[in-house]
């Protein structure tokens, strides 16, 4: 039985072997067929998933994400339509966080030129104020 180590996918995706088993626990590679002493030998494609996952966590994607665009793309009937209705509603998950990023860094400009830096009570502090609710 031809194929790769666990170590060698490891070595040629450039990732720790506990992160291979990971993404085998996870569903976002197959478990492969073990030879007859019971190692498991993978197929280069492996190595190219792995380096993908990599990528698109890298980007910001989730592992559920990323599974499902895996199975999409390795689906024999891929349906375009439904990566771009992914990638759309996707981008608007990111400007809704890049929204929310720049109110909480609005909030804290305002908040650290109300604070004096030290010399205060915890109780006088603008900051621990605020975000205890109190005005």
């Amino acid at each position: 039985m031809e194929g790769l180590t666990i170590s060698q996918v490891a070595k040629k995706a450039n990732v720790n072997i506990e992160t291979i088993r990971y993404y085998e626990r996870r569903g976002l590679i197959s478990e492969p067929p073990r030879s007859e002493s019971g190692y498991r030998k993978f197929t280069l494609e492996v190595v190219e998933d792995i380096k993908f996952i990599k990528r698109t966590q890298d980007l910001g994607f989730t592992l559920e994400e990323i599974k499902n665009i895996l199975a999409a793309s390795n689906d024999e009937k891929f349906r375009s339509g439904e990566m771009h209705a992914f990638a759309i509603n996707k981008m608007e998950e990111i400007e809704t966080k890049i929204h929310n990023l720049k109110h909480m860094k609005t909030l804290l400009e305002d908040l650290t030129e109300k604070c004096p830096g030290s010399g205060i009570s915890k109780s006088e502090c603008p900051i621990i104020k605020k975000f205890q609710g109190v005005n």
